[in-house]
């Protein structure tokens, strides 16, 4: 059975970081085929798995839209479906798909049932998908990505960033979006831990199911550009991102 895993969050709380050391962990575990789904407008994942790709759901989209590659006697439909098939970047373990970034307004509109058909197929190749959300959801509003398990809202240790995950969390309930279990994570922690947020985070409702410290390792591979699925077993990050996933049972 499909195990679908989606992460959340406002840009900059390492919500691609935990992301990329989820599909890390289950490839260590050796659970299954991943596919992983990019979704996020501000797309990065493919450089946190190490993964080069020069292909996107929205570039596809637009080539669509202008129609001049379109070769004659070949609908839209079919074209469109055809050029998804190319967008997936393979590697050992898992396959990426990036939604990318639209180059006009309601770029995602026109082909919405289609893509939502593409992947519904695709996913039954594969034991998990998970999807790096931007905060606004977009993609789960549509109903483009959906039946999801899992959500992990991911904040950093500010307090506006937890109100930002409480408004996901609002959103999810506004858009009658039905996920089985909903977690929340708190990253980028110090020597003094949570302490000081706990009343911010109860406001919040979501369960906390656990946090990940800063990572001084984690942000140097960050800054030198290397992929961040090649840190080493004992980084912190790591070490903590394992703990979160028991704790969720996945």
């Amino acid at each position: 059975m499909i195990k679908k895993i989606a992460v959340a969050g406002k840009g900059g709380v390492g919500k691609t970081t935990f992301t990329a050391l989820l599909i890390k962990e289950l490839i260590r575990q050796e659970k299954g085929m991943i596919l992983a789904v990019d979704a996020d407008p501000n797309s990065n994942l493919n450089e946190a798995l190490g993964l080069e790709i020069n292909d996107s759901i929205a570039n596809i989209l637009e080539e669509v839209r202008i129609g001049e590659d379109i070769p004659d006697g070949m609908g839209k439909d079919s074209y469109t479906e055809f050029r998804l098939s190319q967008v997936i970047q393979e590697a050992k373990g898992m396959d990426l798909i990036l939604m990318g970034l639209p180059q006009q307004n309601g770029c995602y509109c026109y082909p919405n049932n289609l893509i939502r058909m593409y992947l519904e197929r695709l996913q039954k190749n594969y034991e998990y998908v998970i999807i790096d959300n931007e905060a606004g959801m977009e993609h789960l509003s549509r109903r483009i990505v959906a039946d999801i398990d899992m959500l992990f809202i991911i904040s950093d240790t500010s307090v506006r960033s937890i109100r930002s995950a409480a408004k996901v969390a609002e959103l999810i309930r506004v858009l009658k979006i039905t996920i089985p279990e909903v977690h929340l994570i708190i990253t980028k922690t110090g020597a003094a831990g949570i302490d000081g947020l706990k009343a911010e985070i109860a406001k919040t409702g979501l369960p906390l199911i656990g946090t990940i410290p800063y990572d001084e390792q984690a942000v140097a591979f960050d800054a030198a550009g290397k992929p961040l699925v090649e840190l080493p077993d004992d980084s912190l990050s790591v070490i903590a991102v394992k703990d979160i996933l028991q704790k969720a049972g996945v």
